[in-house]
């Protein structure tokens, strides 16, 4: 069912905690099950960006995405960050998660941070950026 939706779409932007400066085992293996799909190309040429959440600053935020930027280079997906023209990644008077590989957000070890409206806003840009590429490529 998955594998459908996956190959139907121009985009997809996969979003995943980190454990341990990695993708979690659940996406892990999602990944792994997408085998069918490389083996068809069915992704090849598609836009593909990600999304994180940790527990700390220094959690594994861009260990995890950059890994995650493997997969998706296997399966031939064009890679689609959170460029420096969305200036709310500098911002130095909050805690903010973000960067050029994507954006994130610090959620503490219990859960109790929800996202800043900055991160949500970093959030939204990425989304809206994902999907110009898309259009772009799909020459629409």
């Amino acid at each position: 069912m998955y594998e459908e939706v996956l190959a139907g779409a121009d985009a997809l932007i996969f979003g995943t905690p980190i454990r341990y400066g990695m993708m979690t085992a659940q996406m892990r293996a999602a990944l792994d099950g997408a085998g069918g799909l490389w083996s068809k190309d069915a992704l090849v040429g598609k836009v593909g960006s990600v999304f994180t959440s940790g527990s700390t600053q220094h959690g594994g935020h861009e260990s995890t995405i950059l890994s995650f930027h493997v997969t998706l280079l296997h399966l031939g997906m064009v890679i689609v960050g959170l460029p420096y023209s969305e200036k709310r990644q500098k911002r130095m008077d909050e805690i903010t998660g973000g960067s050029p590989y994507r954006v994130s957000t610090i959620a503490g070890g219990d859960g109790s941070r929800q996202p800043s409206e900055n991160e949500l806003a970093m959030a939204r840009y990425q989304g809206r950026h994902v999907a110009q590429i898309a259009k772009k490529l799909a020459g629409m």
